[in-house]
């Protein structure tokens, strides 16, 4: 299975689009954010700067393992590939969890390039907090890495791409990625995955700690995706 990791690993840091997509867009989007708000802090009192620097931050992550292994799968599946892997001795599991962990790790570097670019902005945060905010937000990556797995097996290689992409984009929309969520529609922003993603991040805020609702949301959703992956993977395996 590490074999299957690092050579998925490989195979998308080597990919133009997710370099282009996932880690240059965000920071550009970050940019544009900063400069479009007119004041320094949002109504919560969070600085503009931190709060779009987590946004962009998670909205690269979502999308390197979404649009990443989601579409990867689907075409596998289509050119006979995983019905080569179900001849090894490979295990189905640990097909499904080498690429959920794969496209985690991806992830990584869409993070830390908007973090460098939120820094030489004057987002200043102290070493604790640096490291802690790195961690949440990579380990709730796992989430929708384990989504897109999902979402690989259930569509087809023709609409994969469409359904990626609605799916990617409503979430962000309604999960605080690109205006702050407030009002009657947080009531329903709680049941988003993004939503509770981008507010690991509050603990930065002086006074406020980790949301452990934010974290027991997202091991729910993790385990959602998780069983909803390896179902379909077995399903998959039926019809092949």
């Amino acid at each position: 299975m590490t074999t299957l990791i690092r050579l998925e690993i490989l195979r998308t840091l080597r990919n133009r689009r997710y370099l282009l997509f996932t880690i240059a867009y965000p920071a550009l989007m970050y940019f544009f954010f900063i400069h479009a708000y007119d004041s320094s802090k949002l109504a919560g009192g969070l600085p503009v700067k931190t709060y779009f620097m987590v946004t962009m931050a998670t909205f690269g992550a979502v999308g390197a393992v979404l649009t990443g292994s989601a579409q990867r799968i689907s075409l596998e599946r289509k050119s006979g590939w995983v019905r080569q892997l179900r001849l090894t001795a490979l295990p189905g599991r640990a097909y499904t969890f080498g690429k959920i962990a794969a496209s985690a790790v991806t992830t990584l570097p869409a993070i830390l390039v908007v973090f460098a670019v939120g820094a030489s902005q004057g987002v200043s945060l102290s070493a604790p907090q640096w490291i802690g905010l790195t961690a949440a937000l990579w380990l709730g990556s796992f989430v929708f890495a384990a989504l897109g797995v999902a979402l690989g097996y259930a569509a087809a290689p023709d609409s994969v791409q469409t359904i990626v992409m609605i799916t990617y984009m409503v979430m962000a929309l309604f999960g605080g990625t690109w205006f702050p969520v407030s009002g009657s529609l947080e009531k329903f922003a709680r049941f988003n995955p993004v939503y509770l993603y981008n507010k690991l991040a509050t603990f930065t805020q002086p006074g406020h700690s980790l949301d452990t609702v934010a974290v027991a949301g997202l091991a729910a959703f993790l385990a959602v995706f998780v069983v909803a992956a390896a179902a379909l993977y077995r399903r998959d395996t039926r019809q092949a």
